[in-house]
């Protein structure tokens, strides 16, 4: 396959930037997107170019590290991690853009490459669990609900890709902040804090400058997780709860 590349080239934080046009060549289907861009670097090393720079960890779906808008869409337009993301889905001739997260929460630091650690703040400011140390407690010791253990178990796929962000019409983290309160919340062990974890979380989401929901969709459509839109409800009923009992 040979393809021909536009992709965001920003030196750093502040700097402008621009869309630059490769030509790749030498491209098959069974290789992933990275892959792919590795293929890029290669050619732009071997002729003295700065590598375009970008996110990746594991390259197994799991980390989260990885992520790009590939013609628009959060992480391409198959609903999956770009590392995950093959070539097959493109076809020979074809023209792509490829584009970092786009929110103000997420300032670029050079090329593909975005500053996501306001999501660390917002999980930092959830605060702990309560409980106890020391060995392993029996499994029966704290019953859970077998409702209750799905919905933590769903939400606690949430890998913080930032694929919501990008794909929000508003920029919001919504859906991944919900997704850490509600995995938490649902939980016996996490009932103690409840309260000011969700206030917190909230709270931080609000200060690092992400927009307001408008319950647009975008956000769980581009979720590889499949982290479920309802989760943002469960939120605010947490929020709403929280806010009415914390001390005027």
């Amino acid at each position: 396959m040979r393809l021909t590349l536009r992709v965001w080239r920003q030196t750093g934080p502040g700097e402008p930037g621009a869309m630059t046009e490769y030509q790749v060549s030498g491209i098959v289907p069974e290789m992933s997107f990275l892959e792919m861009l590795d293929v890029l670097n290669e050619e732009l090393i071997l002729r003295g170019e700065d590598p375009v720079a970008f996110d990746h960890d594991c390259r197994e779906g799991i980390c989260g590290a990885c992520g790009m808008v590939i013609n628009g869409q959060a992480h391409g337009p198959e609903r999956t991690t770009t590392c995950q993301l093959h070539m097959r889905e493109f076809g020979d001739g074809d023209t792509i853009d490829v584009e970092p997260w786009r929110a103000a929460a997420f300032p670029v630091v050079k090329d593909l490459v975005v500053d996501r650690s306001a999501f660390d703040r917002i999980i930092g400011a959830g605060g702990y669990i309560t409980a106890p140390t020391g060995s392993a407690p029996d499994a029966h010791a704290v019953p859970v609900p077998k409702e209750a253990a799905e919905t933590a178990f769903e939400n606690a796929e949430c890998i913080g890709c930032g694929a919501c962000v990008a794909a929000c019409p508003n920029g919001s983290a919504m859906l991944f902040t919900s997704a850490k309160v509600v995995h938490l919340n649902t939980l016996p062990q996490g009932a103690p804090e409840r309260e000011s974890r969700v206030l917190g979380m909230v709270g931080a989401m609000d200060a690092e400058g992400f927009g307001g929901c408008t319950n647009a969709g975008e956000c769980a459509t581009a979720c590889p997780k499949g982290i479920p839109l309802p989760s943002i409800a469960a939120m605010n009923r947490e929020y709403l709860r929280a806010a009415r009992r914390a001390p005027r």
